[in-house]
């Protein structure tokens, strides 16, 4: 086996991630400002137990794509050649976040598409209309029900041979249409019903037939059941027989059944941010299940007091 090797990150986590070689798969230490979609440079180091890597140069990017944390630009996906935005009647999908990503994806060299998912729905004439102005300057448009299977094959064949970030507020549907496309071979988690919760944790890289790549950046398998799922988010799972197969992505806790597994479900930022100090003071007998009382508050940083769509928080995020 070649020391070093070249290879793609396809995982990636706080400071370690997955890369994959022609030599196969290997979880390595991060350098900075690696993200998902990374050509790198591989150091293997032989362990005592299996080998590791050391990421130690990355290779040139053909694109790279940012979002705005904190007032900074955090970059988080490379060498991405295609941008699906999900666009949805409900939950409401507003144009400025359609603009957002247009404009940041030709910024980035990056070619967007918009995705018209839950066409089960009705879907009225002002809605229609908004989509057209996109049609009007040559944006394309894919129209689909990841829930009911509509046109899940136009969609695959058009993502042939590209690597394809899905962008969609919660609720859109991201994790039904990856699940939907990527089959058994699925690496996320998700969450959604109409309002949907904003969610993520872990990037993953997903590699199916004809040379499809897609990023999924959500959150829908957490809960292991069907009941559980509808007792909180008072809907039925859209794929409930995968919901027993996914490990919670909580690397810090479950890092071999992450290894271990071929569906982790992502943590997402509320529910790490809880976990991470309870789970071991829960199991060190320290405190009960019945005191636990968790206080979280999620906003948009300079939004001030003033009510606009465009400083919402899930508008933004």
């Amino acid at each position: 086996m070649q020391k070093v090797q070249t290879g793609q990150v396809i995982e990636f986590y706080s400071n370690s991630c997955l890369v994959k070689t022609k030599f196969g798969k290997f979880d390595c230490v991060a350098i900075k400002n690696v993200v998902v979609g990374d050509f790198v440079e591989v150091e293997i180091i032989q362990d005592s137990k299996k080998p590791l890597g050391k990421i130690i140069k990355v290779n040139r990017r053909d694109s790279k794509i940012s979002k705005r944390i904190k007032n900074q630009n955090k970059l988080f996906a490379a060498n991405i050649s295609h941008v699906g935005i999900l666009v949805t009647q409900i939950p409401k999908t507003s144009s400025e976040f359609i603009d957002k990503w247009l404009v940041k994806a030709n910024a980035s060299n990056i070619k967007p598409f918009l995705i018209n998912n839950k066409i089960d729905m009705k879907q009225e004439k002002k809605y229609l209309e908004k989509l057209d102005i996109y049609k009007n300057i040559n944006i394309k448009i894919i129209d689909t029900s990841a829930k009911y299977d509509k046109n899940i094959s136009e969609l695959k064949e058009f993502l042939t041979d590209k690597c394809v970030l899905f962008v969609g507020n919660s609720g859109a549907g991201k994790s039904t249409l990856t699940s939907k496309i990527i089959g058994k071979n699925l690496k996320t988690n998700s969450l959604s019903n109409d309002q949907g919760v904003h969610t993520t944790s872990i990037s993953s890289l997903y590699e199916i037939d004809s040379n499809i790549k897609i990023i999924d950046l959500s959150a829908d398998f957490r809960l292991n059941t069907d009941s559980l799922y509808k007792k909180w988010y008072g809907v039925d799972h859209p794929c409930p027989d995968l919901l027993s197969k996914f490990i919670y992505g909580l690397t810090e806790f479950y890092r071999t059944d992450i290894k271990n597994s071929d569906y982790v479900a992502c943590t997402g930022c509320n529910s790490a941010t809880g976990l991470y100090p309870i789970i071991p003071l829960v199991s060190e007998g320290i405190i009960e299940f019945d005191d636990i009382i968790i206080n979280l508050a999620t906003g948009v940083s300079g939004a001030g007091r003033k009510a606009n769509e465009f400083i919402i928080h899930s508008e933004v995020s």
